[in-house]
């Protein structure tokens, strides 16, 4: 019950930030800020998304973790730590090549790691259940 909690909490709290973010800067509309604040609520999106699952095996008195979301996180889990590998590399080639700030580059970095691991997620989730 406790993780669950955590997950909610950590999503409201991302979700204020945002939101204080956007009142103190003057946003341009430029595409950069567009896709950071777009990722950023597609993971905030996808953590309340589990812990509504959770909720809801919490409330039916199932288990959190069975064998399929366990072998759905552990194969997720391996293929997003491969493609974030190869994010990072890109990350590194392209960061001689433009003048974004390396701050950004960093930002721009955790958020492509997490949108990886969302895309890996859905997609094995997707593999799995259709291929069983």
């Amino acid at each position: 019950m406790k993780r669950t909690i955590i997950i909610f909490v950590v999503a409201a709290m991302v979700l204020l930030t945002l939101i204080l973010w956007a009142l103190n800067l003057h946003l341009s509309g430029n595409i950069q800020e567009i896709l950071m604040l777009a990722g950023a609520i597609i993971i905030v999106g996808f953590a309340v998304y589990i812990g509504l699952v959770r909720v809801k095996s919490l409330k039916r008195k199932e288990p959190l973790e069975d064998e399929l979301s366990k072998k759905v996180m552990t194969k997720t889990s391996s293929l997003s730590y491969y493609f974030s590998l190869y994010l990072w590399l890109f990350i590194m080639y392209i960061s001689d090549r433009t003048t974004m700030h390396t701050h950004t580059l960093i930002g721009a970095g955790i958020l492509g790691m997490a949108i990886i691991f969302f895309l890996s997620w859905l997609g094995i989730k997707i593999y799995l259940i259709k291929h069983g």
